[in-house]
C-alpha cells in the first residue's frame, strides 16, 4: 500500500471529486430510462443504504450481527403505519424510520455489550428480525398481516412522489448525503476508533477508549441508516408485505456486504448496486436464475475474497478506502 503523503493527498481528491461526478451523471438517468428500469434504479439505491448500514457493523465494527433485517422492516412499517393510521407526511415519517430504526440498533447492541460474539450474536440477532416479522403479520389491526399496509399520499414539502421520477431524486439526494456523512465519520477520531475496536477490541480497551459507548454508536447509526433505507422501500413499492423482511433477505444482505468488500464503503455501494440489478437481469432465465445468481456470488468470494472493491483498488488508488481491511 502507498504510504506517500502527497500520493494519499491526491488519491482523496480524486476520490472526492468522483464523489461528486456520479451523483450529478445519476441526475440525468430520468431522461433516458423507461418506467422499469427507473424503478429498479431506485430500489438499487435503497440496497445501497442497507449495504452501507450493515457494512458500519459487519465490516467496519467487525460484529457478527444480522439485525439488519429487523432495521429494514422497522423502517419502511414505521412509515407504512405512520401515514396509513395517522396521516403523516413521506417527509416526516422519513425522519420518523430513522429515530426509530436507531433505537432498534440501541436494542440490539445491547447483545454485544453482554460480551456475545461470533455465532451467538448472528443467530440472536437473526432472531430479533424474525421476531419482529412475527409481530408484522399478527399485529394484523395495525399492520394489516400478509396482506400488506397501503401508503397514501406519498410527498415531500407538499409536493408528490407517486412518481418513479420524483422518488428518484429525493433518494438521490437522501443517498448522497447519507454516503457522504457515513465517509466523514469514518475518517474522523470516532472512526478511527470504531476500526480500533474491530482489530483489536482489548487492546483498544486498554487505551482508554470506551469501547461500549462506540459499539451503541455504530448500532444505532447502522439500525438508523438502514430504517431510512426501510421508508425509501416503503415508498417505492407504496405497500408493505412481511414477506420482504424474512430470512432470504439477511442473505442478500451479507452477500451484498461480502461482494461489494466488507468493511469498504464504496464496496457497500458497488455491492447493493450490483446485488439488486443482476436478480433482476437472470429472470430471463427461468429456473436457471438461482444457479446463475449463486454462481456469480461464489466466484466473486472465491476469486476476489475481499470483494469487487479490491480489484477496482488495484486498478486506482481512487478506489482504496484508507478504513478498508488490507
Amino acid at each position: 500500500m502507498n504510504t506517500n503523503p502527497s500520493m494519499e493527498r491526491k488519491s482523496w481528491k480524486a476520490s472526492r471529486r468522483l464523489f461528486y461526478v456520479v451523483p450529478l451523471a445519476a441526475m440525468f438517468i430520468p431522461l433516458v430510462a423507461n418506467d422499469y428500469l427507473q424503478f429498479m434504479v431506485n430500489i438499487m439505491m435503497v440496497y445501497v443504504l442497507v449495504t452501507v448500514g450493515f457494512n458500519l457493523v459487519i465490516g467496519n465494527l467487525g460484529q457478527l450481527a444480522f439485525a439488519n433485517t429487523a432495521f429494514f422492516g422497522i423502517g419502511a412499517y414505521t412509515t407504512a403505519i405512520l401515514m396509513s393510521h395517522l396521516g403523516f407526511t413521506y417527509d416526516i415519517a422519513l425522519v420518523s424510520a430513522a429515530v426509530v430504526g436507531g433505537l432498534a440498533g440501541l436494542l440490539a447492541s445491547i447483545t454485544a455489550l453482554r460480551g456475545i460474539r461470533l455465532y451467538y450474536l448472528a443467530i440472536i440477532t437473526m432472531a430479533f428480525g424474525e421476531l419482529m416479522r412475527w409481530v408484522y403479520i399478527h399485529a394484523d389491526k395495525i399492520t394489516h398481516g400478509t396482506d400488506g399496509l397501503p401508503l397514501y399520499n406519498i410527498s415531500v414539502f407538499g409536493m408528490s412522489m407517486h412518481s418513479d421520477t420524483a422518488k428518484f431524486y429525493v433518494f438521490l439526494l437522501i443517498t448522497v448525503l447519507v454516503v457522504k456523512g457515513v465517509s466523514n465519520l469514518l475518517r474522523s477520531r470516532v472512526g478511527r476508533a470504531i476500526i480500533a475496536i474491530r482489530d483489536n477490541e482489548m487492546t483498544t480497551a486498554s487505551l482508554g477508549i470506551s469501547t461500549s459507548n462506540y459499539i451503541i454508536l455504530t448500532f444505532v447509526m447502522s439500525g438508523s441508516i438502514v430504517g431510512i433505507a426501510g421508508a425509501m422501500f416503503a415508498a417505492t413499492t407504496e405497500r408493505v408485505f412481511p414477506e420482504s423482511f424474512g430470512l432470504t433477505e439477511v442473505i442478500v444482505h451479507f452477500a451484498m456486504v461480502m461482494v461489494g468488500g466488507s468493511g469498504s464503503l464504496i464496496g457497500s455501494v458497488i455491492g447493493g448496486a450490483v446485488l439488486t440489478i443482476l436478480p433482476e437481469y437472470f429472470r430471463q432465465f427461468p429456473g436457471m436464475s438461482e444457479l446463475f445468481f449463486g454462481g456469480i456470488i461464489i466466484t466473486i468470494l472465491l476469486f476476489l475474497p475481499k470483494g469487487l472493491a479490491s480489484l477496482l483498488a488495484k486498478l486506482s488508488p481512487v478506489f482504496h478506502d484508507r478504513y478498508y481491511r488490507d
